[in-house]
């Protein structure tokens, strides 16, 4: 068992036994040392309302304990409950996510800034085996801001959330902080990690370092080869202004900034009955203009590209996740606008990017943009650059599912499951609670109060019924579950439903018995039967936390597999790979087995992950 160990920088950490310091005062910690004590409670559950808020506290903060330390070899993990069943699929789980939020200057960035951090669990059931590596992507960033030899990290990059504390401020254009941290992707027998605005960076899959960026826009580095069929462009008619704009723009946000012409966006589709690789990306300078043009492009296992659409839509919208069917690309527009005087203060890197930018309100329906995914669905039906108005203001962020379903008459019915939060709540610069001012963290945002779960991110399912002419008939949004009324994210099925009337959604949601923590952390895995309208949960127990579930198929039926999420118990500053029954959550045996990561790795929560199995490991 070896590792690289980093110098770490001992924290001074006041105990906040007596009383809890304000929202103001919490702050990031960095990796703490096992030689480091710090006073906080050590039982499981609370005895006092002032025990719950001091355990809330530092529960927040050690979610996001940043992990200096990397494996140069895989290092077994040791099973503490249960065994990995025999019949387990072989294979890779990979999450991806932040690893550092603070350097050793005082500096700390968002987590969305967080540079990525990549962990594989490589399953054997056979051998009742689980071994465990961990690296950073060696991102231009990552590479200029740490040094390899001292171990130290200093930020130099702003990154479109953050400022820096030490440090160039004034006149940073170091701004498009690639950090590789959000996704992950096995395809064409390569590995790879995406971030939200930056081509992805290849993983050699075996040793997890980092072979470098893989255009797959243009085809440079050995990357995809540009097909000279099916590329088309599709506008709406040119704005001479807009056009005029954008041509100052460019030069400015590609030279000046070093911004890529493409924003690729690092949530992917997988469109497994053509075996295609979806993906889709934005313009840059459409950040500061009142449209937006979407560029759709579908991959062959080899990374020929098939086929590559440009749209154009006269909207002002940002689009974190999106949906595919058999006929459309489908976007959910997430109105936004620009804060002039933010974008000016940004610019001057007084504040951060993100500051020029705010959700826009103005209109209390939400637009659902149904774009024709080939050819001749071009100019059949309803006009593609007229929105659908869902009848809700919601932020769309992530989505499960989507399928279309079509009758003898052609009338369609078009159904997608995602998970949304209200504009209300939804805020560029305080997500997960940071205040960039401070540089510190405040889990109140997280956890609004009464009536919060209905602000909050929760499951809905859209449904749309398109008429033989594409026109729209009817278009509502209710919540999967009528009964469930949770804040709730991270929705997964088992892909090889994908694109098909699925039965089962997977997600992470909260018990919401923690008083000062009910709705974020999440500590559930629930299940949803969309057929029987019935929900099932599994959750991880006191101070413990959970992250995105995965799916792992192991025969015919829908639900038949397991699912593997990871468990961040951070009153013992630990993490475990949980192995589940996905036929028996709600059950007492759901869990099929624990295993334990080294308390010298443990490591701070991830964002997206992928299960590869042996079968494309090749």
């Amino acid at each position: 068992m070896q590792a690289k160990a980093f110098n770490f920088i001992p924290l001074k950490l006041s105990s906040p036994a007596i009383k809890l310091p304000p929202a103001q005062a919490i702050s990031f910690p960095d990796h703490v040392p096992r030689n480091i004590s710090i006073a906080i409670p050590n039982q499981e559950t609370s005895t006092s309302i002032e025990d719950e808020k001091v355990e809330a506290y530092w529960d927040y903060q050690f979610l996001f304990v940043s992990q200096r330390s990397e494996t140069i070899n895989p290092v077994t993990l040791r099973v503490i409950e249960g065994s990995i069943p025999s019949d387990f699929p072989l294979g890779t789980y990979y999450l991806t996510g932040p690893g550092l939020f603070r350097d050793d200057l005082g500096s700390t960035v968002h987590p969305l800034d967080g540079h990525g951090y990549l962990r594989a669990f490589t399953i054997d059931g056979a051998k009742g085996e689980v071994t465990f590596m961990a690296k950073y992507i060696e991102t231009t960033a990552q590479v200029e801001e740490h040094n390899r030899e001292t171990g130290e990290w200093r930020f130099t990059h702003r990154g479109p959330f953050s400022v820096l504390k030490n440090g160039k401020k004034i006149g940073n254009t170091k701004v498009m902080k690639n950090v590789a941290n959000t996704s992950v992707l096995r395809w064409g027998g390569r590995l790879f990690c995406l971030w939200e605005g930056g081509a992805p960076y290849e993983i050699d899959s075996r040793s997890l370092d980092t072979i470098g960026k893989f255009d797959l826009i243009n085809g440079v580095d050995g990357s995809s080869t540009p097909s000279t069929s099916n590329c088309e462009k599709v506008q709406v008619g040119g704005d001479e202004i807009l056009d005029l704009a954008a041509g100052i723009l460019k030069p400015i946000l590609y030279g000046v900034f070093k911004m890529p012409p493409k924003r690729l966006l690092s949530h992917y589709k997988i469109d497994a009955p053509r075996n295609r690789l979806l993906m889709m990306s934005c313009n840059a300078e459409d950040m500061l203009l009142p449209r937006s043009n979407f560029t759709f492009y579908e991959f062959d296992y080899n990374f020929k590209i098939l086929q590559k659409q440009e749209f154009t839509i006269p909207e002002h919208l940002m689009i974190h996740d999106w949906a595919f069917t058999d006929s459309h690309y489908i976007l959910f527009g997430n109105r936004i606008k620009l804060d002039i005087l933010g974008s000016m203060t940004a610019v001057c890197g007084l504040t951060p990017m993100i500051t020029a930018l705010s959700v826009n309100p103005s209109k209390s329906t939400s637009p659902i943009y149904l774009l024709p995914r080939f050819s001749e669905h071009e100019g059949r039906g309803r006009d593609w650059k007229v929105p659908i108005e869902a009848p809700d203001q919601m932020w769309v962020i992530h989505v499960g599912n989507a399928f279309q379903e079509t009758d003898h008459n052609g009338n369609t019915q078009i159904q997608i499951q995602a998970s949304g939060c209200s504009y209300k709540w939804f805020n560029f610069q305080k997500m997960f609670g940071y205040d960039w001012q401070s540089g510190k963290l405040d889990p109140a945002m997280m956890n609004v109060g009464e009536g919060g779960s209905k602000l909050l991110p929760h499951l809905i399912q859209v449904s749309i019924n398109l008429d033989g002419s594409g026109n729209c008939e009817k278009c509502c949004v209710n919540p999967l579950n009528n009964q469930w009324n949770k804040a709730t994210d991270f929705p997964v099925i088992n892909t090889d439903f994908g694109g098909s009337n699925n039965n089962y959604v997977y997600a992470a949601t909260s018990s919401g018995f923690r008083r000062e923590l009910p709705h974020f952390p999440f500590d559930t895995v629930v299940k949803f039967n969309t057929v029987k309208n019935s929900t099932q949960t599994w959750s991880v127990g006191a101070r413990r936390f959970i992250g995105e579930p995965i799916f792992v198929a192991k025969g015919s039926d829908e639900d038949d597999g397991y699912l593997l999420v990871v468990e961040y118990a951070v009153s013992k500053q630990m993490c475990y790979l949980v192995i589940l029954d996905a036929k028996k959550i709600g059950e007492t045996d759901a869990i099929v087995a624990r295993l334990e990561v080294p308390k010298y790795l443990n490591f701070p929560i991830g964002f997206h992950g992928f299960w590869a199995p042996k079968d494309i490991e090749k």
